[in-house]
Formats: C-alpha cells, structure tokens, sequence
C-alpha cells in the first residue's frame, strides 16, 4: 500500500486463528503506548477501536512538511537527492521514503507487541495475520461513517450495549467523557457537529456499507 500525505486510511488487521489480542487492560494501554511511538510522528489519528482479537485506527498522513524527520519541503533537493536535482524529483523521492517509512513502522509496531506477548505469556510465534490492511477514504462522507462504524464495533460484537461504555476505543474522547489526547478531533469535528456525532452512533451501520 502507498501511503500518501494528507490521506485518510482506514488501518486494520486481526489475530491469526481469533486468539487473543490483548488480554488484560495493561495490555489495551500498552498496545496504543507502541501505536503512539511508532506511528503518532507519521500519522494523525483520527479515531480507532481495539478490539479483543483486532484493531482499527483512522488515521491521515502527515504532510512532508510537519515530518520532521524529512525536513522541510524548501529543502528536499539537498536532504534527498542533491542540490542538482530538480525540485519536484527530490518531492516524488521523498514521499516514497515516507510511504515506505510508515509501512515499516507498522510492522515493526505489530512485530514490538507480538514480542512482548510471547515473553509475558510463554508463547510463540507470529500473533497478527501478515498484511495489515490499510484502505484509502474516498470523501469526507465516507470518513465520518467508518469513525461511526468503528465506534461500534464493540456494540456489534455484543461487547457493551452503547459505544460509551468501551473504553478501548476514541469514541469516550469524542463525547468528553475522557480527555484523551491520541485522536485528532478537531478533524472530525470540523465536518459534523458533537451531537450530530452521538446522533448517528445510536444507530447501527451494516457491515456492508462500509
């Protein structure tokens, strides 16, 4: 998958065979405590839920200018290929380096948590099936119905009753019931309103709308 900058992804993967993924809340934290390490310098998240055997997170890339391990784009000539090299050559170059960049972090996110399970349970092996999926959002529409649906997935799964009573996912932050700091609301709540957002979490999506 290519990532580019300014994009939404929905970013997702399971556990091979339905095994359990976090087993225990300190699991939960630590899991988002490598997500932020890993990925909150390339990515701002939008949303996620974590789920007892998967994960979702709804995320944008960063633009090249607020990575600060690229540099800024006024100097991508000399940080990538040369000062010779023409300026939108040494862009191309540079958001290759980042797609490639945060496709790494990723694995080596899953790769991070799978090894501390195995020590902290005596098990092995890989936990994580092998590709993580991250699909592109076509519309501000369609961005706001996959955080809707991702919000409910513990409903879905018969978790809880409603979204709020979850707390391994964004939605407690999204409603002020916690003061989270990982997602990026603001994004979100550019495009709908607060209550509007709680309106159309009541209600259901279908699977196969998104």
């Amino acid at each position: 998958m290519k990532f580019y900058e300014g994009t939404y992804y929905h970013l997702y993967n399971r556990t091979n065979n339905e095994e359990p993924l976090f087993r225990s809340e300190e699991n939960y934290l630590y899991f988002l405590k490598k997500y932020r390490y890993y990925l909150e310098d390339y990515l701002e998240t939008v949303g996620y839920c974590l789920m007892p055997t998967h994960f979702h997170f709804l995320v944008r890339v960063r633009s090249l200018k607020d990575v600060s391990h690229f540099g800024s784009v006024a100097h991508l000539e000399s940080e990538v290929h040369g000062k010779d090299v023409p300026h939108l050559e040494g862009v191309a170059h540079l958001e290759n380096h980042l797609s490639a960049k945060i496709s790494s972090q990723i694995k080596t996110l899953l790769s991070s948590y799978t090894k501390a399970i195995n020590k902290r349970f005596g098990r092995h092996g890989s936990l994580f099936q092998q590709n993580t999926n991250a699909k592109p959002v076509p519309s501000d529409r369609y961005l706001i119905t996959l955080l809707t649906y991702i919000h409910q997935n513990p409903i879905r799964s018969k978790l809880v009753d409603k979204a709020e009573e979850w707390k391994y996912s964004s939605y407690q932050d999204y409603i002020d019931i916690r003061k989270g700091t990982l997602p990026s609301k603001d994004l979100i709540l550019g495009m709908i309103k607060k209550d509007e957002l709680r309106e159309m979490t009541k209600i259901l999506i279908r699977k196969d709308i998104v």
